[in-house]
């Protein structure tokens, strides 16, 4: 039978045993040093309150007077008995010089010798000791009687030992019961601290705790997304590595206790990190990242802060883009095809009529018009992934009645874009520049959309830029929009399940991110023009010498 190990105390029943244990030995301790002081203290006092009733004894006229008496123990018993009485002592003791007693508590003592020191008495100084005598032992005091310059007698008074003891005992049960009232009040207090803390560590132990640490530690550095957590005031109160990545935070960067609106994060995302409100899953762009970001509030009847979380979703929104892409492709093959069919029934049924010259004219004229087309734009941009793009683009918006041309000026060889500028970039900041175009040309009177792509040598001499320009036919941007239509979540379009106003921001991220720039102004066909700006550096001027035309 398996015996059931006790649990080790959680962390706040330690402290409340250590505290509670500590409280007792300082009170106990507190306690035994009060009452040996409290002893020493009261024989002290005992010693002067005897040498005063001695003292007073000694020079009273009455006792002299009564010591040159032919009887004076019948005189001084009598008056002994009363300062006995009235001053709280065990006993005064009248004697001759010889120690014969005139006075006792005890009648029968009377007589005989005195039990104790009387020599420095007889010397004429006072004195006080501790004794055994008749009594037991007790604290008393010797002084000499004078008469002139003549010792005729002895005085001593004394307290019991007994009774001395009895007194620091009283003192100590008072003692005693404050103690136990101070301890009472810090075990009551102590409870009610642990109590508080066995809530905030959920009746934990110590080495639960710890071991809590540890994996907190471990999953917070293992976990590729970024965990960030706020206090009350919006200030960082953790960060995690994925976090640090994905917000451009260095880890030499100490941010913890930073507020969030001093990290120069992106406005619309330090907004969602500021909001009280949970977010959930919302799109934001940092300089060369596209976040999913969630906000949770930490409440406990108040509000303690809020859990944010990240989410790169950089690859899969190019994905994305590139699967638009080709679906459009997709879409605009199927049209094809379907127009390629239609064509072809034509040319079956003109040869049916047997008459296969028009048959013949009718093919020739519809590939003529084709390979025009592609002629047309393969000539003016070679490079192969905008070359394919355009003629994609070009086949998307002829279904949808929108004209698409590549202007004549336009001229980009194959080769000489640099490595350092990838062509989903390319695609990505072409792609929805068009997308927006056709959207906003579409429904006009002879809506066309407008390409140019080339490159020309930079201004500032710092070598040449390409230069990708598309204008519409559309209504254009209102100039009081010119910048706002470059960030997350500005469109003009009805909103839709997919949500809206990413486009125009992905292309300025893409832009910024290889050092471009990206523009809008009004065309001259009342439509928007939309310009971005890719620096190529000096080789892709020694490569594309006069590639503007």
């Amino acid at each position: 039978m398996r015996i059931p190990l006790p649990r080790p105390r959680s962390l706040a029943g330690q402290l409340f045993a250590m505290q509670a244990v500590l409280i007792a030995v300082v009170v106990a301790g507190y306690a035994l040093f009060t009452y040996v002081s409290n002893r020493s203290q009261a024989e002290e006092a005992a010693g002067r309150q005897v040498t005063a009733v001695a003292r007073s004894v000694a020079d009273s006229p009455s006792v002299r007077q009564a010591i040159r008496s032919s009887a004076p123990s019948a005189r001084l018993q009598p008056y002994a008995v009363e300062v006995v009485r009235d001053t709280d002592v065990d006993f005064v003791t009248i004697m001759n010089p010889r120690g014969i007693r005139w006075t006792h508590p005890n009648p029968d003592q009377i007589g005989l010798v005195f039990q104790g020191n009387t020599a420095p008495a007889l010397r004429g100084r006072t004195f006080t000791e501790t004794y055994t005598g008749t009594l037991g032992p007790s604290v008393r005091a010797v002084t000499p009687v004078r008469d002139g310059d003549r010792i005729v007698g002895l005085v001593s008074a004394g307290i019991r030992v007994e009774e001395i003891s009895q007194r620091a005992q009283e003192q100590l049960t008072a003692l005693l019961a404050v103690a136990a009232g101070a301890l009472g009040l810090g075990a009551i207090g102590t409870y009610v601290i642990n109590a508080r803390l066995r809530r905030h560590t959920h009746g934990m132990n110590a080495t639960e705790l710890s071991h809590m640490h540890d994996y907190h530690q471990a999953a917070l550095h293992a976990v590729r997304e970024g965990l960030l957590m706020l206090d009350g005031q919006y200030r960082v109160a953790l960060i995690n590595d994925g976090g640090r990545e994905l917000l451009g935070v260095t880890p030499e960067e100490d941010v913890v206790g930073r507020s969030v609106a001093e990290l120069g994060l992106p406005t619309p995302l330090t907004g969602a990190l500021l909001a009280s409100e949970p977010r959930v899953d919302e799109v934001h762009l940092t300089a060369d990242r596209v976040l999913v970001v969630n906000t949770s509030p930490v409440t406990g009847g108040q509000r303690h802060g809020s859990v944010v979380t990240l989410r790169d979703v950089t690859e899969l929104q190019s994905l994305m883009g590139e699967l638009d892409s080709e679906r459009g492709f997709t879409q605009a093959l199927r049209s094809q095809a379907h127009e390629a069919a239609n064509r072809l029934h034509t040319v079956v049924s003109l040869i049916e009529l047997g008459r296969a010259q028009e048959a013949v004219d009718f093919a020739t004229a519809e590939l003529e018009l084709a390979q025009a087309l592609t002629d047309q734009v393969v000539a003016a941009v070679s490079e192969p992934v905008l070359a394919a793009l355009l003629l994609g683009k070009t086949a998307q918006a002829n279904e949808r009645g929108v004209e698409l041309v590549v202007s004549d000026d336009s001229r980009l060889d194959d080769g000489l874009l640099p490595d350092t500028l990838p062509a989903r970039d390319l695609v990505t900041i072409l792609g929805n520049l068009i997308d927006n175009a056709v959207d906003a040309a579409q429904g006009g009177v002879r809506p066309r959309v407008t390409v140019t792509a080339l490159t020309e040598e930079g201004g500032d001499g710092d070598g040449s830029e390409l230069i990708l320009r598309v204008s519409d036919t559309g209504p254009g941007v209102d100039p009081d929009h010119t910048e706002a239509v470059f960030q997350r979540g500005f469109t003009t379009k009805p909103a839709d399940p997919g949500g809206r106003g990413l486009g125009l921001a992905l292309v300025r991220q893409a832009a910024g991110r290889h050092g471009g720039t990206l523009s809008v102004t009004a065309g001259d066909e009342g439509g928007a023009v939309f310009e971005a700006r890719l620096p190529l550096g000096d080789a892709a001027v020694a490569q594309g010498a006069g590639g503007a035309v």
